[in-house]
């Protein structure tokens, strides 16, 4: 779960559960030593505040806005001069236009460069791209944006500082032709989930090993495992993956190699082709 520190709640953002932030650790019982950790909006705000006290800051960030008059509010109130800092989440890069802003920091801007998501590298560096493009956009001021990284030789960090656009675009299209991954072929992800975690683990094996409706075509399967996120309200996530060609018929394949099992009454099952969340 997120801690929200000025709503003193965690939020789940998978499911909008939430419970308040606790002051005993739930594993020893220990209380006063739980430690937030990641740089969100509000401990940003935090720090700003300790080193900029007399700045006016504004925090855009759509869990902060109950509705989204209020949150167009605040963008037009910082794009009038309201605020001499804007702290915010990736709303910030989505097409505002503040006249104003001449610097812009990323703060863990390769964070986004993590985990299994096939897409990581090309949202991270349309995400840089954005929010670097709201220094200076006038034309008037010249404007500065800084990023902050623990892999500054990684592909979409050096790309967005060489403002080389196009060869980005294609070592991503070489690496992806390269591995026969979308849009140069076909994938699937399969998401089983339940509340009980070894019966949907037995069910995705079993579905693993019966997989000769995927090899007829060509198509490999992987799993399952645990999905990134791998529980949402009480229900336990696996994965599968399968791969197959371009021209491969995917649909009919995956069709036929479902439908040789009957999942258990309270087994869901999920079909996500060439999805656009591995998650």
């Amino acid at each position: 779960m997120v801690e929200h520190r000025f709503l003193k709640q965690l939020v789940c953002h998978q499911c909008g559960a939430t419970k308040p932030v606790p002051v005993a650790c739930p594993s020893c019982g220990v209380e006063g030593r739980m430690a937030p950790v990641g740089p969100g909006v509000e401990r940003l705000a935090e720090e700003v505040a300790e080193r900029f006290p007399e700045a006016k800051v504004a925090i855009l960030s759509s869990d902060l806005f109950g509705s989204a008059r209020a949150l167009k509010a605040q963008i037009e109130s910082i794009a009038a001069g309201g605020a001499e800092i804007i702290i915010g989440t990736q709303i910030v890069a989505k097409g505002h236009n503040f006249p104003l802003l001449t610097l812009v920091g990323v703060i863990d801007a390769d964070l986004g460069l993590q985990g299994s998501d096939l897409r990581a590298a090309e949202r991270t560096f349309q995400l840089m791209r954005q929010v670097a493009g709201r220094a200076g956009r006038t034309g008037e001021r010249r404007g500065l944006a800084l990023l902050q990284t623990y892999q500054p030789e990684h592909p979409v960090i050096r790309s967005i500082l060489g403002g080389d656009e196009e060869a980005f675009w294609r070592a991503e299209a070489a690496e992806r032709r390269a591995s026969g991954v979308p849009p140069y072929g076909r994938m699937a992800g399969i998401i089983l989930s339940g509340p009980e975690v070894q019966p949907v683990f037995d069910f995705g094996a079993e579905l693993a090993r019966r997989d000769g409706p995927l090899q007829r075509i060509g198509a490999q399967v992987w799993g399952p495992a645990p999905a990134p996120i791998a529980r949402v309200r009480g229900r336990h996530r696996v994965r599968l993956l399968v791969k197959a060609d371009k021209q491969a018929p995917i649909q009919a394949a995956l069709a036929e190699w479902v439908a040789q099992l009957k999942p258990p009454a309270n087994l869901r099952i999920a079909i996500d082709i060439d999805p656009q969340s591995f998650l």
